[in-house]
């Protein structure tokens, strides 16, 4: 999901300032957890289950970083925010990094003093409305109500598009999805727009998930990623090549599965230097020589949680696409391990 910045740049920027320079690799071993900010709710991304249990795309990143630093992936303390507070709570250091569906924009960078890590999903922002509303476009949506989450940039998406197609619209402002999904399918509202994935998502916990449908149009860029504050890089390393770990071992055949053994029988130096059993990579982010097979342990490599969570074989049914490997087509690239 996106957000503008609701509070000042200036009152986040000093927040981070503030809270960077203290460690965080530090604060989360002594802690004993690392605090991740996920979403309120969202199947297939960030959700608890009916025991308080959280899953999803997200939070197996978070587990993921959770088992390379602290050798345990159940160590996570999630803390959920919503569009409008994930970025104090970054900034206050409330949690260590956000993992939720979040775009990196140019603002949210350098003004508001986060790092964005990497890019893990790839996405846009589009519409679901009603089959029976008997649009096939949304261009159709002339004088339409819109659920829009607020403190969101769908916010301006949607105005620059139906600016831009001289159509007309009534917001219904919302602050979380569970809020959009229950206007929406009360008929508070006749188009629910967010992330395209946030809408695949929504749409799959429906009874009836056939009588609602996607337009074609995608509107926005919306590069989605984990992010940490400013000013404290190694912190900043350990978050972006833990995912960079996930990324590679899908390039390199390195599963959940195999991971012990390939740690031990691979002739590829960079398998076994992803593993640990060549080469001091951990030494130099000061974690374990094993942090990434660690990573890769939990719920596998990053095609493995993919599928498993939000891909074509799950009620959300998504196709890689875009988040498809560069040697498959797609965007998702790690720097090398060397």
């Amino acid at each position: 999901m996106k957000t503008t910045h609701l509070l000042g740049a200036a009152a986040v920027a000093a927040f981070a300032a503030g809270t960077a320079s203290a460690g965080t690799l530090d604060d989360v071993k002594a802690a004993g957890e690392l605090k991740c900010g996920v979403s309120t709710g969202l199947v297939g991304f960030a959700a608890p289950d009916a025991n308080g249990v959280w899953a999803g795309f997200d939070v197996s990143v978070c587990r993921a970083i959770a088992a390379a630093v602290l050798g345990d992936s159940d160590a996570v303390k999630f803390v959920p925010t919503t569009g409008k507070t994930r970025f104090t709570a970054l900034a206050s250091g409330e949690v260590d990094v956000l993992a939720r569906n979040t775009t990196w924009t140019f603002s949210r960078d350098v003004d508001l003093g986060f790092e964005f890590v990497g890019v893990n999903y790839y996405d846009g922002q589009g519409f679901m409305v009603p089959t029976e509303l008997g649009v096939t476009s949304a261009k159709d949506l002339d004088g339409a109500t819109v659920c829009i989450q607020t403190g969101t940039t769908t916010e301006l998406n949607l105005a620059d598009y139906f600016r831009a197609n001289k159509i007309s619209y009534e917001p219904v402002p919302i602050e979380t999805n569970a809020e959009a999904q229950q206007k929406y399918l009360s008929n508070a509202c006749d188009v629910y727009t967010t992330d395209a994935s946030g809408l695949a998502a929504t749409r799959a916990t429906f009874e009836d998930p056939d009588a609602h449908m996607l337009l074609p149009e995608i509107v926005s860029k919306e590069p989605l990623g984990p992010l940490v504050r400013h000013g404290d890089n190694q912190w900043g390393d350990i978050v972006r090549w833990t995912l960079n770990a996930l990324i590679t071992a899908e390039e390199l055949g390195v599963t959940k599965a195999n991971a012990s053994e390939l740690a031990n029988s691979s002739n590829n130096p960079e398998v076994k230097r992803l593993l640990g059993t060549e080469g001091d990579l951990g030494a130099m982010l000061g974690l374990e020589a094993g942090w990434a097979a660690a990573a890769i342990g939990v719920a596998g490599n990053y095609a493995e949680i993919f599928e498993a969570n939000i891909g074509e074989s799950t009620a959300i049914g998504l196709a890689r696409g875009l988040n498809a490997q560069w040697t498959d087509g797609g965007l998702i690239y790690s720097p090398p391990f060397r």
